[in-house]
């Protein structure tokens, strides 16, 4: 099992303890499934790769792709995910886009963090060569919100819950909001790696999540405002 530095889903608190919504509910689902693992802190790029050659079982936080399918099973989903266009404060009636593709051909550069999934509309789009020369692939957040402050981007893709937490933490309260641009709203999984992991697996998963679905429902509660 891998982790990777995302708050609020995933990170150290002050006593050194992994925690957080992703966290949480894994160690929950994995108890109810009676099942034990070993965590260790890998780049989300990286994971992705270990878990296609066999090398790492299971990966939180994942979305469901075509791609991932092949080389992976997912569980039934145990939150939800939205991903905003946000951007400074009093920029959303400068920025003038009702969808993605409006970004081909206009003045906006706007902020991505490597190999992550933003929705099957990005993902069609990212391999225009007009949709990416406005798009700056970033290794976090920190990176995209310095130059999003600094004025080197207009705005960037983020989970608002994540995007939440950072404002709150650095102390950038009243400094963003959230564009009326939909991104990607989608169902989060579990993902098994399929040359370690079997179906049968997959079902004592899925059994603990159903067991806790009430209280993973409260994943979902959180109405972030930057």
């Amino acid at each position: 099992m891998g982790w990777e530095l995302w708050y609020p889903y995933q990170y150290h608190n002050k006593k050194s303890e992994l925690v957080g919504i992703d966290i949480n509910a894994f160690n929950a689902i994995m108890r109810g499934a009676k099942l034990n693992y070993h965590i260790a802190e890998i780049p989300w790029k990286t994971h992705l790769h270990l878990i296609k050659i066999g090398k790492v079982d299971i990966a939180m936080g994942a979305s469901k792709t075509k791609e991932r399918e092949q080389y992976a099973f997912f569980t039934k989903p145990y939150r939800t995910e939205t991903v905003n266009l946000v951007v400074k404060k009093g920029d959303v009636s400068r920025i003038k886009l009702t969808k993605l593709a409006d970004l081909i051909g206009s003045p906006y550069f706007i902020g991505v963090e490597s190999g992550y999934f933003y929705g099957d509309a990005y993902a069609s789009l990212i391999s225009n060569p007009k949709f990416s020369a406005n798009i700056s692939e970033a290794i976090d957040l920190e990176e995209n919100v310095s130059m999003l402050i600094d004025g080197h981007l207009d705005g960037l893709l983020v989970d608002p819950n994540t995007m939440l937490t950072f404002v709150k933490k650095y102390q950038l309260e009243n400094q963003f909001e959230i564009h009326p641009l939909e991104i990607y709203s989608a169902n989060i999984h579990i993902m098994l790696s399929k040359k370690t992991m079997s179906p049968a697996i997959v079902e004592r998963i899925n059994a603990s999540i159903d067991s806790l679905s009430n209280e993973l429902t409260l994943l979902n509660s959180r109405k972030p405002t930057l």
